[in-house]
């Protein structure tokens, strides 16, 4: 994906920035879940939490996509 050059507004720039921003905390999250779920004593209601998060993050991510990617209709 190219964020820069002329033919990129500001406002696609921002939303490539935001959707960066997005992926890392899915990978923390991602991470964060991963860990909790091997530990010793497991705590479901944390993990329920951070499992929601996540799905929120991937919805916001796909929401930012669709913004980027124009449909192409064959």
């Amino acid at each position: 994906m190219q964020i820069t050059g002329p033919d990129v507004s500001e406002e696609e720039r921002g939303l490539y920035a935001k959707l960066g921003q997005l992926r890392l905390e899915h990978r923390d999250l991602d991470s964060a879940i991963e860990a909790l779920s091997h530990g010793i004593v497991q705590d479901q209601l944390q993990l329920a939490r951070l499992k929601r998060k996540k799905l929120a993050l991937k919805d916001q991510i796909l929401q930012i996509e669709n913004q980027l990617i124009p449909d192409i209709i064959a």
